[in-house]
C-alpha cells in the first residue's frame, strides 16, 4: 500500500525577521512547519534561511498598514503570529498603526482564512496609559479579541538575548561612557524574559498546546529593579561605571529631545513607560497563565547574558576578572 505522505501545515510570522522573531521562526522550523516570514523589506531576511530546511523558510513582503499585504501574506496558512511592534514612531510607522490598526488587521486576515491566531503584546498594556505604546497595546489586544475570541495573547516582561536592544544598548553605552542614567533613580522593576522562552511558548501555541482565548504573561524568575539590570550587565562585562540618578522631570525633558533622532536612546514616551514596573501580575501568577503553566521553566539572566554580552568586555573574550 502507498504511504500518503501528509503535506506540513503553513504558518505565516509576522515580523519574523526581528528579533524576537528569528528565535521564533527557528522554533517553528525545528518543529517541521513551513514558515511564511512577512515582512516590510524581505530583502534583508536572508539571515533566516539557514534555520530551516532548503525551501522551508519564506519571507514575503507585507505592511500592517496595507491590507491587501496582509491578506495575501496569510493565504493558506492554518495559524498566523503576529510580533510586530515598534519602539518609538517614525514617519507613518506611528503606534496607531502599527499596533492598533497593524493588529486588527492581522486578526481580521487570519479570521478570513479560518487560520489560529497568537499575538504578542506586552506587560504593561493599559487602554487608559499615558503612554501611547501602552496604549497602543492594549487597542491591539483588543482589537484582536473582538475580531478571533479563541486568540492566544502573550504578554512578555522586557526581552533579552544575543540581538537584544536592552542588555546590548547599555553594554556599548558602557564601553564609551564613564557613567550610565537611572532614569528615575532606577527603581522600576522588570522580570527579563529570554528570548528562546518566548519564542517557545509561542511555538507551544501554535502546536495547539495553549489554551485558547487567554492572555498570558511571560516573565523570567528574577524580579531586577532597573539599578539592579545595569549592575549584572556591568559585572558582566568587567566595566565599573557610575550609575546616575535621573530625576523623572529631567528625564522626560532629555526623552523629548533624543526622541528627535532617528535611532532615539531614550523618548518620552520610554520615560512614561518607565513609571511602572514591568512585572507579572499577581492574578496571572495566581491563574497559571505564566510559564508555569505552559510548562516551561524560565532561563535566568546571569545563565545568558555572558554568552552573548563577552564583545563589551575591555578584551573581549579573552578579558581576565575585573581586569577593568
Amino acid at each position: 500500500m502507498t504511504e500518503i505522505l501528509q503535506t506540513p501545515k503553513l504558518i505565516t510570522v509576522f515580523g519574523g525577521s526581528g528579533f524576537l522573531g528569528r528565535h521564533v521562526v527557528r522554533a517553528l522550523a525545528r518543529r517541521g512547519y513551513l514558515v511564511r516570514v512577512g515582512c516590510r523589506r524581505p530583502d534583508l531576511a536572508g539571515h533566516l534561511q539557514p534555520l530551516g530546511n532548503v525551501g522551508q523558510i519564506q519571507a514575503v513582503q507585507a505592511n500592517l498598514r496595507v491590507r491587501w499585504s496582509v491578506d495575501r501574506a496569510v493565504q493558506g496558512a492554518a495559524h498566523v503570529v503576529n510580533l510586530v511592534a515598534i519602539l518609538h514612531q517614525s514617519g507613518r510607522q506611528t503606534f496607531d498603526a502599527v499596533q492598533d490598526f497593524g493588529a486588527r488587521a492581522v486578526a481580521e486576515a487570519a479570521r478570513s482564512v479560518g487560520a489560529g491566531l497568537t499575538h504578542v503584546s506586552a506587560i504593561g498594556a493599559d487602554k487608559d496609559s499615558p503612554s501611547d505604546y501602552a496604549r497602543t497595546k492594549a487597542l491591539g489586544e483588543a482589537a484582536v479579541r473582538e475580531t478571533i475570541k479563541d486568540a492566544v495573547i502573550m504578554r512578555p516582561s522586557v526581552i533579552f538575548g544575543p540581538e537584544d536592544a536592552f542588555f546590548n544598548r547599555f553594554a556599548n553605552l558602557a564601553r564609551y561612557s564613564p557613567a550610565l542614567p537611572l532614569i528615575g533613580g532606577g527603581q522600576t522593576k522588570f522580570q527579563p524574559v529570554f528570548v528562546g522562552d518566548v519564542a517557545e511558548a509561542i511555538a507551544r501555541s501554535v502546536d495547539g498546546q495553549v489554551a485558547g482565548g487567554k492572555t498570558y504573561e511571560l516573565g523570567g524568575p528574577q524580579h531586577l529593579t532597573f539599578r539592579e539590570c545595569m549592575e549584572t550587565m556591568l559585572e558582566t562585562i568587567d566595566r565599573k561605571r557610575l550609575l546616575v540618578p535621573v530625576p523623572w522631570w529631567l528625564a522626560e525633558v532629555q526623552g523629548s529631545v533624543l526622541g528627535l533622532l532617528p535611532n532615539p536612546l531614550l523618548t518620552r514616551d520610554q520615560v512614561i513607560l518607565l513609571r511602572s514596573h514591568n512585572v507579572v501580575s499577581p492574578k496571572a501568577e495566581k491563574e497559571g497563565r505564566t510559564f508555569s503553566g505552559l510548562g516551561i521553566t524560565p532561563t535566568a539572566v546571569g545563565a545568558i547574558l555572558p554568552s552573548y554580552l563577552w564583545r563589551y568586555r575591555p578584551a573581549g573574550q579573552f578579558t581576565r576578572k575585573n581586569e577593568a
